[in-house]
C-alpha cells in the first residue's frame, strides 16, 4: 500500500499554530515521523492561503523536503501557491492535490503538473458537485479527467484518479459506491491511472474513539476493491496491521482472518455474513457492525456500536 501521510493538515490546531509561529522544527519532526512510520509521499494540506499562498508553500517545501526525500503533495485550492511551492522542488516528483472536472480547473492545474512534472489527483467531480453512483463517477474519469490529460500529452501514468470517499456520517450512501468506482476505474483505461483516496474522510464526523475502526474496516473493504494508493495516518498502527495482514494473507489471530476474509469477500463481489464472523467476540462483532454501516445496510448513528 503506498501511504501518503496526511497528518500535516491544516484542521489540526497544532499545525495551525505552527504555521502562524513558521515553526520549521514542528514540521520536519512530524515529517520524518511519518516517513519513519511508512508514508511514501507526504500530503501538505494548508488551506487556500490566499494572503499569503505565495510565501507559504515555498516556505513548507523547503522546509519539509531538508528532511525527507519523499514526494510532498501540494494539497490547495491555490494555483499560484502550488506552483510557487513547485519552483523549490529539487527532489522527488512532486504531487499536485487536486483537480476536479469543473471546467476551469480542469483547464489550468493539468496544464500546471505538465510544466512542473508532477504527478495529478483529479477528482470525480463536476460542476454538479459528486454523483452518487459509481458509474457517474467512472463515467468523469472516462469522459472528462482522463481526455483532458490526454489531450495536453500529460502521461497517463502520473494521473492519479480519486472516486472520492465522503464521510458515512451524512453521506452513508455513498461508501459502497465509492468501493465499486475503485474497482472499476481500474478497467477505465489502458493502461489505467493510478487510483488514490482521503481514507479518513469516511470517519469525518464520527466520535473521535469510533474513527479508527471505521477507517480500518473501510480500508480493508477498498482494498477488496483493488485499492493500493491513498491519503491516510501512517501513525495509525492498527491500520498498518490490517493492510499488512490482507498484503501478506496473515490470518494469525482471528480478527486478522476476518480482516482478510473481508478483503475476499469484496475483491470476489460476495457478500460478508455472519457466518464469516465470531459474533462472540466483542471486536468482531464491532468490525460486523461497522461493515453493515459501510454497506449501507444499517442506517449511520454515533452510537451503533453500542446496538
Amino acid at each position: 500500500m503506498y501511504i501518503i501521510g496526511e497528518n500535516i493538515h491544516i484542521i489540526s490546531q497544532k499545525v495551525k499554530d505552527a504555521l502562524t509561529a513558521r515553526d520549521a522544527r514542528f514540521f520536519q519532526e512530524l515529517a520524518v515521523k511519518q516517513v519513519e512510520h511508512g508514508a511514501k509521499a507526504l500530503d501538505l494540506n494548508l488551506g487556500p492561503r490566499k494572503k499569503d499562498g505565495e510565501e507559504v508553500f515555498p516556505w513548507i517545501a523547503e522546509t519539509v523536503q531538508a528532511v525527507v526525500d519523499v514526494p510532498l503533495s501540494f494539497d490547495s485550492t491555490n494555483i499560484v501557491g502550488i506552483e510557487a511551492g513547485l519552483k523549490k522542488i529539487t527532489k522527488a516528483q512532486p504531487i499536485i492535490n487536486s483537480t476536479s472536472a469543473e471546467e476551469e480547473r480542469l483547464e489550468k492545474v493539468p496544464l500546471l503538473a505538465k510544466k512542473y512534472n508532477a504527478r495529478l489527483i483529479a477528482l470525480t467531480m463536476g460542476r454538479g458537485g459528486i454523483p452518487i453512483g459509481s458509474d457517474e463517477r467512472v463515467t468523469i474519469a472516462i469522459e472528462k479527467l482522463i481526455p483532458r490529460a490526454v489531450e495536453i500529452d500529460y502521461p497517463i501514468e502520473d494521473l492519479i484518479i480519486d472516486p472520492l470517499v465522503l464521510t458515512v456520517s451524512g453521506c452513508q450512501e455513498y461508501c459502497p459506491e465509492c468501493i465499486e468506482a475503485v474497482r472499476t476505474l481500474q478497467y477505465s483505461w489502458d493502461p489505467p491511472p493510478a487510483i488514490s483516496v482521503g481514507l479518513s474522510n469516511v470517519s469525518n464526523a464520527v466520535p473521535h474513539e469510533n474513527r479508527p475502526l471505521m477507517n480500518q474496516v473501510y480500508c480493508a473493504m477498498l482494498m477488496g476493491g483493488g485499492l493500493q494508493m491513498m491519503i491516510a495516518d501512517p501513525l495509525d498502527k492498527e491500520l498498518w496491521e490490517v493492510i499488512n495482514a490482507i498484503e501478506s494473507r496473515d490470518e494469525s489471530t482471528p480478527v486478522k482472518k476476518l480482516y482478510v476474509k473481508i478483503h475476499d469477500r469484496i475483491a470476489a463481489m460476495e457478500e460478508i455474513t455472519t457466518d464469516d464472523v465470531d459474533m462472540s467476540d466483542p471486536g468482531q462483532a464491532a468490525i460486523w457492525k461497522t461493515i453493515q454501516i459501510l454497506l449501507n445496510k444499517v442506517i449511520y448513528a454515533d452510537s451503533y456500536l453500542e446496538q
